[in-house]
């Protein structure tokens, strides 16, 4: 069973940065896709960032140039590098996993139908 648990969320000030951590435990060194998320109040969760295991990314093009993904896997964490902050950026966010103990290719995906394992979230507050 894998477990993820998100930390780093906080209210900062447009412009400033934040960085947001995964920390996952339990599933197996095999393959795996890795994702991050994020639901604003009265909005359909969207996907922001993703990474697979041969270090592959994709974001979404509202996050380009601004987010990075990242991942270290000697401590299976997965990060998420927020700069340039803008009031848009407010929302809960949560990491999402997927992973088989076998090799297979993964591409990165911004699909929430492409994650089985999610966290809790961690919240994201950006104010002008």
């Amino acid at each position: 069973q894998v477990r993820l648990a998100e930390y780093g969320g906080g209210s900062v000030q447009a412009g400033e940065s934040l960085r947001l951590s995964c920390a996952m435990s339990g599933g197996t060194d095999g393959s795996y896709r890795m994702g991050w998320f994020r639901q604003a109040p009265g909005k359909e969760r969207e996907g922001v960032a993703s990474i697979v295991n041969d270090g592959g990314t994709d974001y979404a093009g509202s996050v380009k140039g601004r987010f990075t993904i990242s991942q270290d896997n000697a401590r299976k964490t997965l990060y998420l590098q927020m700069s340039n902050l803008k009031p848009e950026d407010t929302a809960m966010y949560y990491c999402a996993a997927q992973t088989v103990s076998y090799a297979v290719k993964y591409i990165p995906s911004l699909l929430a139908t492409a994650f089985t394992y999610w966290g809790q979230g961690t919240h994201v507050t950006v104010s002008a």
